[in-house]
């Protein structure tokens, strides 16, 4: 993942409310995906490996998540523990052919909660994160992030 990439889903964290941190996690889901069949294609086993371990940490936080006392909850469990075994299958085996079945099952997901979002009116989980304003700067093709009310708890309480 880029670091710019990087930047941008820190951003879309600290603005964003639940369900929006799930679509994050899953957006993270198909770029290590997209980075693991970029690295099965050019035969570097161990950036293979490493975005692998990523999509595995995504699905990982995705299962912590989940609040088991709903029946949805058990069926996405169900899912997440899926996705799972075919990044087993997918390390173990060296074979692209399962992680498909996860960017399937994944953008199914994400189409799903980008529906759910829209109605989500809560506000960001982050309450006291700093506020960012971006913007076209005059400069050479840059986009310069401006912090505003820079404050020294830096996103934590007083």
């Amino acid at each position: 993942m880029t670091r710019e990439c990087k930047q941008q889903f820190t951003l879309r964290i600290t603005q964003a409310n639940k369900t929006e941190l799930i679509i994050i996690l899953y957006e993270m889901v198909l770029c290590y995906l997209d980075e693991a069949g970029t690295a099965y294609e050019g035969g570097e086993w161990q950036n293979y490996r490493n975005a692998i371990r990523k999509v595995r940490g995504c699905v990982n936080e995705l299962l912590a998540s989940l609040n088991l006392e709903y029946d949805l909850a058990v069926h996405l469990l169900q899912l997440y523990l899926y996705c799972n075994r075919e990044l087993v299958h997918a390390d173990v085996e060296k074979n692209v052919g399962y992680l498909e079945h996860i960017r399937l099952v994944i953008g199914r997901l994400k189409a799903a909660y980008s529906e759910i979002a829209e109605k989500d009116e809560s506000g960001p989980v982050m309450q006291n994160s700093q506020t960012v304003y971006a913007g076209l700067t005059y400069g050479r093709n840059t986009l310069t992030e401006n912090m505003a009310d820079e404050g020294m708890n830096r996103g934590l309480r007083a």
